[in-house]
This record gives structure tokens, C-alpha cells and sequence, in this order.
């Protein structure tokens, strides 16, 4: 088998997992400025090679607003729509708080009146880099919007986004601003992932998509509004295969990187997908793992606001300067100066296996910040964390108590570089009765590249009241479609495929995604339990209608799990001064708090109540004595 490298791009560090010759092995480096230059640099490539990308490109460039200049040619009379958006506040009570501004500005919008010659005259003065074209209805019918956009691309000789292509259903504001946020990104993704594809002559190139699946880099470039969370998706993919292997019914993901911490709820050892999710503030209804993120990690910065109250985050320090400890010129205190400062992280630990921590420079920043508070350093210390960690319990209450489910009934899964560190004090706020801490848990969004398959997503809304018996041609139709679509893309058949159904009661202007069989009685029954999971009630006798067919087709992922495992090194001294050498730890091993477990990549914090038990497949459980 030819050599596979997963590289997942993070804020303050890039993972890489490499699978070769049947052994893992995973390391960190620091993120580079050009995200490009880090990859290449990250192994010695060779022509036999395969990456598995998890890629940030999307993502920053829309953050920092650095996306294309786009024209939008809409139906006559909608040239407002994605400005207008929808009623809803993103605060309710905070007057000073505005949606973003669009990605199109108002003289870039163009109301299409069937003239084509028209809309290419004025689009010849726009000069824009990008097209997207949203007609309202287009949905029912693409023809009309497909034939405009191919009028374009070969008029103008730009790139065109047809917005039904990028999300094939109805209602016109998400649907467009779907479209123009797929158009403000595609050159940012399509010109790294081309740049990235040329200076790599391997053998594949594929890109993790929001919804958990890998594409290929060629097609990823005109799809890349599904890679907002090209990263955080990794992480989930892995969760979820942990979980089944495991057999744990109900699991949360907890990610917490170096800039960000990503949470997800997990329910059958299955990988998650919804429809859609926003990011900054701006719909992307494309098919996405439902990932809770918030500006937490180990380098996420302790200040004091204007009222003298600590706070943290959502500013982080990155790779560079980084914490205070790293002695790169960083001198404000982060969560990872706090960890040090108290104990949590052994003096002697290199990060990331390479980078040594000053505890002096460490001491200096948090001491800093603590003379503001009139507080001692160990309880400044002390602040920072409690202050992250209620940040990432209110994430966690996010993804389980506030969608009607109860934490009390899952497994933690936790990882990234800082995961291990607050992992178990977060279980024991939401009485969490365990927390797995899987193998390369420092770079297990990296795994989950590996663990993911190639996937193709495809949607149709139908409007079908309950008991219409078009329901099954429709399902058959998609069924086809998103297999075709599949072999498109990979050139292969796919081996595994299945339908979701959007109901809702009639009249409801909400719809719930449900899975069932192609049957009225199932998908009623399967659409009310998730009803009354979430708000409480049902409307037995009303009528269901159906008003969206989802489909999906995937294959095989390089790797599954029974192949994860991990690599010990006998002979090591498993512990000293109460600091533990993971890979010295085999199967069956078994701990009692306090103690810090190290690895290359991250660290595990034991309290002096808590019992570790290594599991065969080198995944530590962490449960309350």
C-alpha cells in the first residue's frame, strides 16, 4: 500500500498522521503564514503518495474578508435579498451588535430581466472576478439559471457560481447567499488547492468537506462553500468511529486546539450531517457536520476588560509569537501559560515534541495580568482556566442539554493539543461519567482524514404531502442521482448510500431532517420522536408533508479503525514524580490521580479522584473513583 498523509491546518500548529507500511505515527509542527509552504514542508513527498487535506483556506478567507469581488445577477426586483436576509437578530438585545455586511456590494448586484446581451454589458463594466447566479425559482426549475451561467462563463471568460448547483432547494435568501459565499471563496480555495496540486506531483490529492467526506481536489475548487469546516470535520469523523468501536451509543467530540475549540454531538457512532451552518454570521447551506465552535484553546489569551473583569479569548496568540512560554516574544498569558504555571503541564515538556516551555516567562505574563486583578499568580492562573472552562461548558450545554438530550448519558471524547488538559473538569461539571482520550489524540482531526470516506451529497426539495405515492419515485430518482454523482467524481462505484427525509407538520415553517425508510408510516413515526425530542409535544392526526430528499453515497475510508494502533516503547520508565510516559502505558494499565500523562502532541491531567484505564486499543478512559 502506497504511503497516506493526513494534514490538518489548525491556527497555532498543522497535525500530520502518516499511515505507511501498515504502521501511525503523528507529529505537529507550527502553522505557516502561507498554509502551502507548510504542507509541502511537512514530510519528504513521494510520486506514490496520497494527502488527505483538512484545510483552513475557506474559512480564513472569509473571516478576514478576503474573498473574491463578486457580481450577483438575481431575478428583477431581488438584487436585495441577501441584504435584507432574514427578521431574525444575530442579539436580540444589543442594539450595537449588526449582521455582516454582504458579499456583494449594492452596485454589484444585477437584476436579470431575460435580456442576456443586457447582463453582459453590464457585467463587462463591473469587471468582477467572480459570477454568482440565484434566480428565485430556480430551484423548481434550473434550466433558466444554468442556461445564464453558461452564457456568462463563455461571454466573460470568468468563473460562474450557479447558486442551485451549490444548494439545490428552496427558499431564495439561503439558497442565494449560499451561492455568493461559495463565489466570494472560490478563488482563495481553487488557487491554493491548484497551487498546492502543481508544486505536489503524488498520486492523490483529496480535501475533507464539511460534511465529513474527502473530494477530490480538482472538484473541490468549484465547491468551496463546503469546506468552511474542511477541519473541524476530521475530528468528528474520528469521534464517531471511536465511539462504534467502542460501542458507546451517545458521545460528544471535544477538540480544543490552540485556537479554537470545536464541539459536536455524536449519536450511534455515526458522523453527524446537517444541511447547513453558519459561520461569522453568514448562511452556508451545504451539507455540514453540526460543529459547535467557539475562540477557546490553549492560546487564547487572558486580559482585562474596561470593567476590571478577566476574560479570555477569543484573540489568540497563534503560532507566532505564541504563549509567553514559548519565548517566541510572546508576553501576554494564555490558557497554555496558566496550565504551566499551576502544575498541569510538567516544566519539562517539549510541545508539540520539539518546543521546550519557559515556566519563568510563563510565571512573568500570568503575574502580569494578576496585578491588575489585586490577585496572586496561582490564582490568576487559576481565573484564566475557570473562565475558559466555562466557556467550553456553555459549548457542551450547546450540543446536548439545549437540543433535549442529556449529557449525563454520553461518553467525552476529547482531543487536540489542549483537549486532554480540561477534558475531565468539564465532565465533571456536566456529570459526565467518562472521558475517552483516543490514541494520537493530539493530532486525531489529522487521523480523521483517514478514517473518512469519499462522499457525494445531493438534494431535492418536493413538497409531497403525506401518503403521496411520488414519495418513493423521488427517492429512486435521488438514489440514482447521487450515485451517478459519486462515479462522477471518483470513477467508481459507491458502497454504501442513503436518504434522509425534511418534515415538518403542514403549515410549520420549520422542517426536521429524519432518517427513515421510503414509507409514509416510517417516516411519520421516525419525524414525531424527533419532534417531541425536540420541543416537547406532537400533533397526532395532523398531516406530514415531506419537503426536501437528501441523498448521500460514499465509499470506502483508507483506513478503519481495527488498523489505529498505537506504538509503545518498552523499557521507558512508566512514570516519575507523578508524570507518565503515554507510550509506555500497554493495554490493561491502570492509574490513579493526581498525575499528568505526556505525549509528543498533548497531555492528559488526572485529578487525585479520578482512575485511568488503558483500553486494548490504547485509548485512555478516565472515570470518577
Amino acid at each position: 500500500m502506497s504511503r497516506i498523509v493526513g494534514i490538518d491546518v489548525g491556527g497555532t500548529f498543522t497535525d500530520i498522521v502518516v499511515f505507511d507500511d501498515g504502521a501511525l505515527d503523528g507529529f505537529k509542527v507550527p502553522t505557516t503564514p502561507d498554509q502551502a509552504e507548510g504542507v509541502l514542508g511537512a514530510v519528504v513527498w513521494g510520486p506514490d503518495d496520497t494527502l488527505l487535506h483538512g484545510t483552513t483556506a475557506a474559512t480564513n478567507a472569509l473571516l478576514e474578508e478576503k474573498g473574491a469581488r463578486v457580481a450577483l445577477v438575481t431575478g428583477e426586483g431581488f438584487e436585495d435579498l441577501i441584504e435584507i436576509s432574514r427578521q431574525d437578530r444575530p442579539s436580540l438585545y444589543d442594539a450595537s451588535v449588526d449582521r455582516p455586511n454582504p458579499l456583494v456590494t449594492r452596485d454589484m448586484r444585477l437584476g436579470f430581466r431575460g435580456d442576456v446581451e443586457e447582463v453582459l454589458s453590464q457585467l463587462r463594466v463591473l469587471e468582477p472576478e467572480v459570477v454568482a447566479v440565484g434566480l428565485i425559482d430556480a430551484y423548481l426549475d434550473p434550466t433558466v439559471e444554468n442556461e445564464l451561467a453558461g452564457h456568462i462563463r463563455a461571454g466573460l471568460g470568468v468563473r460562474v457560481v450557479s447558486a442551485t448547483e451549490t444548494s439545490p432547494e428552496f427558499r431564495e435568501y439561503e439558497r442565494i447567499a449560499t451561492g455568493v459565499l461559495s463565489a466570494y471563496l472560490t478563488p482563495s480555495v481553487g488557487y491554493y488547492l491548484e497551487s498546492l496540486s502543481s508544486d505536489l506531483p503524488i498520486a492523490r490529492s483529496l480535501v475533507m468537506t464539511s460534511a465529513g467526506g474527502l473530494l477530490p481536489f480538482s472538484q473541490a475548487s468549484n465547491s468551496a462553500a463546503r469546506l468552511v469546516l474542511s477541519g473541524p470535520a476530521g475530528g468528528v469523523v474520528a469521534a464517531a468511529a471511536l465511539a462504534n468501536h467502542h460501542g458507546h451509543t451517545a458521545a460528544i467530540s471535544f477538540d480544543m486546539g490552540g485556537t479554537s475549540t470545536d464541539v459536536c454531538r455524536i449519536v450511534a457512532g455515526v458522523s453527524p450531517v446537517g444541511s447547513g451552518h453558519n459561520v461569522a454570521g453568514r448562511v452556508n447551506r451545504v451539507p455540514s457536520v453540526p460543529v459547535k465552535t467557539i475562540g477557546a484553546g490553549g492560546g487564547s489569551i487572558g486580559w482585562v476588560d474596561a470593567g476590571g473583569a478577566l476574560r479570555v479569548g477569543p484573540r489568540s496568540a497563534g503560532a507566532k509569537p505564541g504563549p509567553a512560554a514559548y519565548g517566541s516574544g510572546g508576553t501576554e498569558p494564555t490558557v497554555t501559560d496558566a496550565n504551566l504555571v499551576l502544575g498541569h503541564l510538567p516544566s519539562d515538556i517539549a510541545l508539540a515534541g520539539r518546543l521546550p516551555v519557559s515556566m519563568a516567562l510563563a510565571t512573568r505574563a500570568v503575574s502580569d495580568v494578576g496585578i491588575s486583578l489585586r490577585l496572586s499568580t496561582e490564582d490568576t492562573a487559576a481565573g484564566i482556566l475557570e473562565v475558559v472552562d466555562s466557556h467550553m461548558e456553555h459549548a457542551l450545554r450547546t450540543v446536548t442539554v439545549e437540543e433535549g438530550t442529556d449529557p449525563r448519558d454520553t461518553v467525552l471524547i476529547a482531543f487536540g493539543g489542549a483537549g486532554g488538559l480540561h477534558a475531565s473538569r468539564l465532565a465533571r461539571r456536566l456529570d459526565i461519567p467518562k472521558v475517552l482520550i483516543p490514541p494520537l489524540s493530539g493530532v486525531f482531526s489529522a487521523l480523521g482524514l483517514l478514517l473518512a470516506a469519499p462522499r457525494a451529497d445531493t438534494a431535492r426539495t418536493v413538497m409531497l404531502p403525506e401518503s403521496d405515492a411520488a414519495l418513493s419515485i423521488h427517492a429512486e430518482m435521488m438514489i440514482r442521482a447521487v450515485e451517478e454523482g459519486y462515479v462522477g467524481l471518483f470513477g467508481s462505484n459507491p458502497t454504501g448510500m442513503g436518504l434522509t427525509f425534511d418534515c415538518r407538520y403542514a403549515g410549520q415553517s420549520h422542517e426536521l431532517e429524519v432518517r427513515a425508510l421510503t414509507s409514509w408510516p416510517a417516516i411519520r413515526r421516525a419525524f414525531e420522536e424527533s419532534h417531541h425530542r425536540s420541543f416537547g409535544f406532537i400533533r397526532s392526526g395532523e398531516p406530514v408533508e415531506v419537503v426536501t430528499v437528501r441523498a448521500w453515497a460514499a465509499g470506502d475510508p483508507p483506513l478503519k479503525w481495527s488498523q489505529v494502533t498505537p506504538g509503545l516503547e518498552e523499557g521507558r520508565p512508566a512514570g516519575r514524580d507523578g508524570v507518565w510516559q503515554r507510550k509506555s502505558l500497554a493495554a490493561d494499565t491502570e492509574i490513579s490521580g493526581p498525575g499528568v500523562v505526556v505525549e509528543e502532541t498533548s497531555a492528559i491531567l488526572l485529578a487525585p479522584d479520578e482512575h485511568l484505564l488503558v483500553l486494548g486499543d490504547g485509548t485512555l478512559e478516565i472515570s470518577r473513583v
